[in-house]
């Protein structure tokens, strides 16, 4: 790994750090999604509301949520990266083929 790498990666984690102990710094805080802070305020501004919609199955406890919320980030991210390393390998073979096949010169003109 080079030095940028290097930097980037500190830098990276100190942002991360950083934005957990300013996160947990704040009395009662904890980490919601935007589901849970979006109908609070939807109660407050309405007290009526009813949704529409239900969820077709609720996990057991937050922990399995958050398991299966990370699975499918994980699962985003491999076939992300595995269509970018394709495209990657793809133009790399490209150029490599052109770069092997010389310049042809018609012999008619």
């Amino acid at each position: 790994m080079n030095r940028n790498n290097l930097g980037l990666i500190a830098v990276a984690a100190v942002l991360v750090v950083v934005s957990l102990v300013l996160g947990s710094r704040r009395e009662g805080a904890k980490f919601t999604g935007a589901d849970e802070q979006v109908m609070a305020v939807v109660t407050t501004l309405q007290p009526d509301y009813q949704p529409w919609f239900s969820p077709i199955w609720q996990p057991p406890s937050s922990e399995v949520e958050g398991l299966l919320f990370a699975l499918q980030a994980a699962f985003g991210a491999g076939v992300l990266g595995y269509y970018l390393g394709l495209r990657r390998g793809q133009s790399k073979s490209n150029s490599q083929s052109q770069s092997r096949q010389p310049d042809r010169v018609d012999a008619g003109d």
